[in-house]
């Protein structure tokens, strides 16, 4: 392997810095959904709400899983970086190591994320269809 130089480490900022948004972003719009679901729930329940909940919390678990792994991620890239100015190759490389798998794990668990929000869409889709349906008859 060659020399791990202290810009190495140091290109995964920019990434860890926009996915972080990204996932925040995604965090945000989700805690919005809820809000809204329960101001929904609260003036007229319907029973494909009780879908929709199971969906949203495993999106933010996985979303919480995301920005915890990205964070450790980027606390091991910092980590790397310091062993490297101290001229601890041997760490460092190892460290660097660590925060890009800890990065595909967050990227991991992100795609699972879309895959449930493509699951909730479907729901609302399916009942639309229901209600088309109906009106067709």
């Amino acid at each position: 392997m060659n020399e791990l130089s202290l810009a190495t480490p140091s290109l995964l900022f920019p990434a860890i810095s926009l996915l972080m948004l990204a996932y925040t972003n995604r965090f945000l719009a989700l805690s919005t959904i809820i809000r809204q679901l329960y101001d929904t729930h609260r003036r007229s329940p319907h029973v494909n709400n009780l879908r929709q909940i199971g969906n949203f919390r495993r999106r933010v678990a996985l979303i919480r899983g995301m920005q915890a792994f990205g964070v450790v991620s980027l606390l091991s890239c910092i980590v790397s970086m310091i062993l490297v100015f101290f001229g601890n190759t041997g760490p460092a490389q190892f460290m660097f190591i660590v925060s890009l798998a800890l990065m595909v794990l967050s990227l991991v668990l992100c795609l699972a994320e879309v895959l449930i929000s493509d699951a909730a869409l479907n729901i609302l889709l399916q009942d639309i269809e229901q209600d088309l349906r109906k009106l067709d008859r």
